[in-house]
């Protein structure tokens, strides 16, 4: 299954939207440190509400510790950015990948965009600069998922009529 890596992030409200993001179809979550807030902050746990519980995060202290950990692990490095070459659409997702995501504020630094194994970008009108983190998560994630047949298989109600 596809996993959401997030880079150094700045504003807690946006994690935790992607974290309950990924606590609802089931995506690890892996926070690469220093974040720009306390990561226990009571910020982060409003907007991921209950979710928090009901998602499988990973903190890595730094980008070196968590590329020690990817390698390791495996999985190829699918950075969203801006500067991307290839439309998120276009790329052929694998159950491995990671989708990394950067700062709200400054994306990620040229040694994390020179360790991704590709680089997408969500198509956007001219002039206009960028989405917001955590939508740009949702796009890519769920076509990740799309892809690899990866969405979690909620339980079908059963809509027949009562007989009584």
């Amino acid at each position: 299954m596809p996993r959401l890596a997030i880079y150094q992030p700045d504003i807690a409200q946006n994690t935790g939207t992607m974290v309950r993001l990924a606590a609802c179809l089931g995506v690890p979550v892996e926070i690469i440190e220093p974040a720009g807030f306390d990561v226990s902050d009571r910020n982060l746990r409003r907007s991921g509400m209950d979710y928090l519980e009901r998602a499988a995060i990973t903190r890595h202290i730094s980008w070196r510790t968590f590329e020690a950990w990817r390698r390791e692990a495996g999985g190829r490095l699918i950075l969203a950015t801006t500067k991307g070459a290839v439309p998120y659409t276009a790329l052929a997702y694998e159950p491995g990948d990671i989708i990394l995501v950067g700062r709200e504020s400054a994306g990620v630094p040229d040694e994390v965009h020179g360790a991704a194994d590709a680089r997408v970008v969500i198509p956007m009108q001219p002039g206009l600069r960028s989405l917001n983190v955590a939508v740009t998560a949702a796009m890519i994630l769920g076509e990740a998922l799309r892809q690899t047949h990866s969405f979690p298989h909620p339980a079908i109600p059963d809509n027949r009529s009562d007989p009584t």
